[in-house]
């Protein structure tokens, strides 16, 4: 792990199941995040995806990348466009420094809209033979 390398790009097709059930698993019951009608009466053209569904998205994909051992030790995101049903968010992200096992990785994911989140994941890896 260097400073500079480039993490894959990850595409996640953005249902409706997987916004529902981020909420619903993150005890978000804001009714934007499940119920199209009210999302509508109040300005958004559909559902759309909760931070913590983001935010969690966001460390599965560092820790796909690093592997299991790894452990995030904080997690700094902004929103932007929403996540709504029928969308792919392609995350990217890269290495920006490196002190011992220890990174902190830039994270941006986009969709149709834009730019849905962007952010840094410090991450920990454990030692060889560990």
């Amino acid at each position: 792990m260097r400073a500079g390398d480039r993490l894959p790009p990850l595409e996640i097709p953005v249902t409706r199941t997987l916004i529902v059930a981020g909420a619903i698993a993150s005890r978000d019951y804001q009714d934007v995040h499940h119920d199209p009608e009210l999302a509508r009466q109040k300005g958004a053209p559909d559902i759309f995806m909760n931070i913590l569904t983001t935010n969690g998205l966001v460390g599965r994909y560092v820790t796909d990348h690093f592997g299991p051992a790894a452990v995030l030790r904080r997690v700094a995101i902004r929103l932007g466009a929403p996540n709504h049903p029928g969308d792919t968010m392609v995350l990217t992200g890269s290495v920006e420094e490196v002190d011992g096992d220890t990174a902190v990785v830039r994270v941006v994911g986009a969709n149709g809209l834009g730019t849905h989140v962007t952010g840094t994941v410090t991450v920990t890896l454990p030692e060889a033979g560990s």
